[in-house]
């Protein structure tokens, strides 16, 4: 998965923040990594590189990418938390209980849905990234 460091350093100064190297390091994992990575994956692949950086700033680190909309937070069929860069477009996932597999579904029927709460609720949905938990047509 590739990256552009121009339009996340943008969204960072827009928010008043830089990019660290910690960040740059974070960044370039989750990238390198791909998918959905949890943040004892991401610690272990920049570790090796910057043995300085410590668990607790690594996983700081990716809740502030994912407060700053850069990368997304995904709750996996395990329970853990994982992250993925965030992409232009939203985009979702069914996620299966049993086996775990998750699939990417497009905005278009979520925001429909979106659409509705927002004219029936007065609601606005801000987000982007929604995870759906089930069980797959292989596990039922």
């Amino acid at each position: 998965m590739s990256h552009d460091m121009k339009a996340i350093t943008a969204l960072l100064h827009e928010g008043g923040y830089r990019v660290t190297p910690q960040r740059q390091l974070i960044i370039d994992a989750v990238c390198h990594l791909g998918g959905h990575v949890t943040p004892e994956t991401v610690y272990a692949y920049v570790h090796a590189t910057a043995p300085a950086l410590n668990r607790a700033t690594v996983y700081r680190t990716l809740a502030f990418l994912s407060e700053q909309s850069i990368l997304n937070t995904v709750r996996l069929a395990n329970g853990h938390t994982g992250y993925e860069l965030a992409q232009p477009e939203p985009h979702h996932h069914l996620v299966c209980r049993h086996c775990g597999h998750a699939a990417e579904i497009g905005h278009d029927a979520v925001g429909r849905l979106f659409e509705q709460l927002a004219r029936e609720h007065h609601f606005i949905v801000e987000t982007r990234h929604l995870t759906l938990h089930g069980v797959c047509r292989q596990c039922q």
